[in-house]
């Protein structure tokens, strides 16, 4: 199996499957370095309440965006007549 060598499907089946291996052990590695950098600062009770804090804004948006109910589309038309009655505009 050298760099050059394209191999047959098989091969190139466990090759793309080791790369993947590596690939996902190397941001294992990384990540559990993030984490042991982040439990050793002193602030982690500050960094802790700031992402729980950002984390109940974001949450907020996303169920205002998609809660939001339209107004009733007949109301709206009654509060339009409404509106051209008490201005005059129906004659």
């Amino acid at each position: 199996m050298g760099a050059g060598h394209a191999g047959g499907p098989g091969e190139q089946a466990v090759l793309l499957l080791a790369g993947l291996a590596d690939l996902a052990a190397e941001a294992l590695g990384s990540a559990a370095n993030t984490v042991r950098a982040l439990l050793g600062r002193s602030d982690m009770p500050d960094l802790a309440a700031d992402a729980k804090q950002d984390l109940t804004a974001r949450g907020r948006l996303v169920v205002d965006r998609y809660a939001a109910v339209p107004p009733a589309y007949l109301e709206v038309l009654a509060q339009h007549a409404v509106a051209r009655r008490t201005s005059g505009i129906d004659g």
